[in-house]
């Protein structure tokens, strides 16, 4: 074959991958998902969200702006996602690389002696021993006719996208994770503060119990109930301490540090902000990094499913080698070049069984992406909507509580004063509204945790804590 024969054939053969290429591979399309009802007992048309909110403009404590910052910095789960980001992008290079030629050098010197009773000469008729000097290149190319590559590319970039939202996604459950602990730790500060207080006063209680005994307005009975009562209070400080160390040390964890305090402020200071705007649903799609994974994980599969079915066409693949050949180095480069080039088609024949089962496994695990694509949707859709309701029922129950706490603090004073002054009451009606009354404050410390960690929910099931 003549260099034009050569030249025209692939030309040929590159026009005729053109026009058939796109029939083997299928250009990606975003799947049709219903997400404009994902908002429960919403109709809300406002595209403003939380979720575009800095996380430093919503939690306004400077305390937990220290920790979370601390967190990004040095959380373990944080640093590998962003190593896997690393891998991801060496993979996108290795698939880039595949589409370029190949070009290898080589140098070698061969030296070679031969029977002179194999080759059946007169001695000295032939030199059987000779010495070959060569220096040369040689490149390799597959076109990429049918798309395989290409694909191949696209699957790695979709990995590497994957990758980042997938760091994304750590580090806003990272950041809604240091709140939610945090938020728990002062709340815990607070019930410590709280069943402190009542121990005291149930101290005090004893005392006057005592004293009342010995005045003969109560008897012993009282006396014990009231020891009993001011137990019962001390014996919940343990717990709590334990849970607040428990609580301190899974911050440490996730700020990537040995166990130690926590430097913290106090439940009363925070304030969630009072209009949590959620956009709309379809939003979800831009804001939330786990649904940004699951797509990405989805575009992967389906540009795996276009490179199976490329294993069925033939590969097309050009070789060419050249460089300079010579028995001594004193004369190497004087007409000693060489070269070579070959273009070749390889068709798959007996192997059909294989490609149609590596189809087939591409296939399905393009539908098991998809299924997984649509199920983080509809977990996200439901993770806005309890933590939107979780907020509203915590604002419902302020003003009740609020109107509990003051009914209660006036029924323990009442029955102190009936238990002083009348026999019309005994202790254990002091005790019943004490047990009350501390119940009703830790219930309300309760309260006041439900809306704030409904804020940082709704905030990271909104996507926000990315930007």
């Amino acid at each position: 074959m003549t260099k034009e024969h050569l030249k025209y054939t692939l030309i040929i053969l590159l026009v005729t991958s053109a026009i058939y290429s796109c029939k083997v591979t299928k250009p990606y399309q975003q799947p049709s998902l219903k997400a404009q009802t994902l908002y429960r007992d919403q109709n809300n048309t406002d595209t403003v969200t939380i979720a575009s909110m800095h996380w430093e403009q919503l939690f306004a404590d400077t305390a937990l702006q220290s920790l979370i910052s601390e967190g990004l910095a040095n959380n373990l789960n944080l640093k590998t996602a962003i190593q896997k980001i690393i891998e991801a992008q060496a993979s996108l290079i290795q698939a880039k690389g595949a589409m370029l030629p190949s070009l290898s050098g080589n140098v070698s010197a061969t030296r070679a002696k031969q029977s002179a009773a194999a080759l059946d000469f007169p001695q000295g008729f032939i030199n059987t021993v000779t010495n070959t000097y060569q220096l040369g290149l040689s490149s390799s190319w597959e076109a990429d006719v049918w798309g395989q590559l290409k694909s191949a590319k696209k699957a790695a970039l979709a990995n590497l996208l994957e990758s980042d939202a997938a760091k994304r996604a750590v580090q806003t459950q990272l950041i809604a994770d240091i709140a939610n602990n945090y938020y728990s730790l002062l709340a815990l500060d607070k019930q410590l503060e709280l069943t402190k207080q009542a121990l005291e006063y149930r101290k005090k209680d004893v005392e006057t119990i005592k004293a009342l005994k010995e005045a003969d307005v109560v008897n012993g009975a009282a006396v014990v109930q009231s020891e009993a009562n001011r137990y019962a209070a001390e014996v919940a400080i343990p717990d709590l301490k334990r849970n607040i160390r428990e609580t301190e040390n899974a911050l440490d964890l996730l700020l990537g540090r040995p166990p130690g305090p926590i430097a913290r402020g106090k439940l009363d200071l925070q304030h969630p902000i009072a209009n949590l705007q959620t956009g709309i649903p379809t939003q979800l799609l831009q804001n939330r990094p786990d649904v940004q994974q699951a797509e990405f994980a989805f575009r992967a599969a389906f540009e795996n499913t276009n490179t199976a079915r490329t294993y069925f066409y033939p590969q097309f693949t050009i070789t060419a080698s050249g460089g300079f050949s010579n028995l001594t180095l004193k004369d190497f480069f004087i007409n000693s070049i060489f070269y070579n080039i070959a273009a070749g088609l390889t068709q798959p024949i007996f192997n059909q069984g294989i490609n149609k089962a590596r189809l087939k496994t591409a296939q399905a695990q393009q539908m098991e992406a998809l299924n997984n694509f649509q199920q983080s949707l509809l977990t996200a859709g439901s993770e806005v909507s309890n933590a939107l309701y979780a907020y509203q029922t915590g604002v419902e129950k302020d003003t009740s509580r609020t109107k509990e706490i003051a009914a209660l603090t006036k029924a323990v004073d009442y029955t102190e004063q009936l238990l002083r002054y009348s026999s019309a009451t005994n202790y254990t009606d002091v005790l019943t509204s004490e047990q009350a009354l501390l119940a009703a404050q830790l219930d309300a410390v309760g309260d006041k945790l439900q809306q704030l960690q409904a804020t940082v929910n709704l905030y990271h099931a909104l996507g926000g804590g990315w930007r």
